[in-house]
């Protein structure tokens, strides 16, 4: 069984940094498609960033040149970081993990995932 367990969430003014880990356990591949998804305060998920299982990463537009993603497979860990904050940025973030072969594209467009943390939370103020 996969577990995901996120951290690094917290408040922060707009302007500011952040950087999420999820750590993955069980019987995960290194190539598995990891990615992020976020809650919004109305309630609207949003994929956010995906590695796919070919390595090709995507974004959604809002965080383009704001957020990076990245793997470290040694240590089983998938990582956001996220730069100049805004407020419309705030929300619970999810990491997934998918036992699928697809590109990162398909996951930021759908936020599908099969496995799921329990999310971590980002406060962004003005």
């Amino acid at each position: 069984e996969v577990q995901l367990v996120e951290s690094g969430g917290g408040s922060v003014q707009a302007g500011g940094s952040l950087r999420l880990s999820c750590v993955a356990s069980g019987n995960i591949p290194s190539n598995y498609p990891m990615g992020w998804v976020r809650q919004t305060p109305g309630g609207t998920r949003e994929g956010v960033a995906a590695i796919g299982s070919d390595g090709s990463i995507s974004y959604r537009d809002s965080v383009k040149g704001r957020f990076t993603i990245s793997k470290d497979n040694a240590k089983n860990t998938l990582y956001l970081e996220m730069n100049n904050l805004k407020p419309e940025d705030a929300g619970l973030y999810y990491c997934g993990a998918h036992n699928g072969s697809l590109k990162g594209a398909y996951y930021v467009a759908s936020a599908n995932f099969h496995y799921w943390g329990q999310g971590t939370r980002v406060n962004v103020s003005t």
